[in-house]
């Protein structure tokens, strides 16, 4: 990991370098390139040097040699040569994460979800063209399944997805919504792997979201994707740049609330609330309170709470992350008194509903209520029965098991055999 890290630092201070001595500033680079400056930023920072088709334009418009971006010094390549570059580049830059994460044995259909995020040809497309609202409608039947916690079929459905909206976007070179599309597919791609803690493919489906989000040139979809990329950074603690990412981000897409679409104003919304997530895991007190602010805010003007939502984002999407937040920092006492208001309102999503009890959980697993916890475990379970046996709620029903040590509590042990975590 630590190698990626250096390569990609290298690779950003080359390209940095480059700019300085041509005295030329981020802004006329970016420019230059189509893009916007916070690319460049991202670029000289060693974030997104995985996208060789992008390292090949800095290298033309900053004349850099090749080689020196990792690149091949091939006069032409064709897209099948990028695409084989593009995936030699980035298995090296996710090496050391990939090997941190050692997820369970993959199923048929987990293999079939990787496979359909690496480069190459799209195998299992099928032969005919689709019109867009046909893919439109089957973008949101996949973020549908996410939100209902229906983690099995979402898994089986998104390889045939993304490999129809991969054609259309090959068909259709330069067709921004189906850019948009399949970047959206792709973020859902991250969230489903990092539930099932694979962590590695998770960075493949954040490079590829990254990359369609920038084809799109939709602020709305760049943002989401942008929202994925820190929610992974986070997991892996690094913290400071996840916090940097949203704060970048979000500051680009502040502006008169009152003027913008509910679509805009939930992108940025949950953009925020990451910020929230990643702030309060690495126990940044003022950045988590000064994202909750902003969020709230947000919320004024916008609410989106239904499973077939784009995205939901609403007041008690902000007032379940502060919740989060509250155990995060080990405030179970200011947690169980925040959760209790949401635990009798309706949350129409079964994926925030499950949330709100798992947090309850920990919370009282902080305080030592154990059967409370149980209880609370329980009832998510009833809310969203497949997302309790992520790797994550395992592993708090392992904790609160082994914690039983005079086994006063037999269902706990008996719900963690149940889990394939027995204490």
């Amino acid at each position: 990991m630590a190698d990626a890290q250096s390569e990609a630092r290298r690779m950003g201070e080359a390209i940095r370098r480059a700019r300085v001595l041509q005295r030329r500033s981020q802004a006329e680079v970016a420019r230059v390139l189509g893009y916007h400056q916070s690319k460049v930023s991202r670029l000289e920072g060693g974030r997104g040097t995985e996208d060789a088709r992008v390292l090949r334009e800095v290298a033309r418009v900053l004349d850099i040699p090749l080689h020196s971006l990792g690149l091949s010094t091939a006069p032409e390549a064709s897209p099948t040569d990028t695409e084989t570059e593009n995936m030699h580049r980035r298995t090296f830059l996710a090496a050391g994460v990939a090997a941190l994460a050692v997820p369970a044995a993959p199923t048929a259909a987990q293999h079939a979800l990787v496979q359909a995020l690496l480069p190459g040809p799209t195998l299992d497309a099928t032969s005919q063209s689709m019109a867009p609202a046909e893919l439109r409608d089957r973008v949101t039947a996949v973020r549908r399944l996410f939100c209902t916690c229906d983690y099995a079929e979402l898994v089986g459905t998104l390889p045939g997805l993304i490999a129809d909206l991969r054609q259309a976007v090959g068909s259709s070179p330069g067709s921004a919504d189906f850019s948009g599309l399949l970047a959206t597919a792709y973020q859902t791609s991250v969230s489903l792997l990092l539930k099932q803690g694979d962590h590695g493919n998770a960075w493949l489906a954040v490079g590829r979201a990254m990359a369609e989000a920038e084809r799109s040139d939709d602020p709305v979809v760049l943002a989401s994707s942008v929202r994925v990329h820190a929610h992974v950074l986070a997991r892996e603690k690094h913290t400071a740049q996840a916090i940097t990412l949203v704060r970048h981000t979000a500051d680009q897409l502040t502006s008169a609330y009152d003027q913008r679409s509910p679509r805009y104003l939930a992108a940025l919304g949950l953009l925020l609330l990451r910020g929230v997530t990643a702030a309060s895991g690495g126990g940044n007190r003022s950045a988590t309170q000064e994202f909750l602010s902003e969020a709230k805010e947000v919320a004024r003007y916008v609410a989106l709470d239904r499973p077939d939502a784009w995205a939901n984002f609403s007041p008690t999407n902000v007032a379940l992350h502060e919740v989060s937040a509250a155990v995060a920092f080990g405030d179970a006492g200011i947690a169980l008194e925040a959760a209790r208001p949401l635990m009798r309102r309706h949350i129409p999503v079964p994926e925030r509903r499950a949330a709100l009890w798992v947090e309850t959980a920990r919370a009282y697993s902080q305080q030592g209520r154990l059967a409370d916890g149980y209880q609370a475990l329980r009832i998510a379970e009833s809310c969203a029965s497949q997302d309790i046996r992520r790797p994550a709620v395992r592993e708090l029903v392992a904790d609160m098991a082994a914690r039983d040590r005079r086994r006063t509590l037999p269902e706990l042990h008996h719900f963690s055999r149940q889990l394939g975590v027995p204490a």
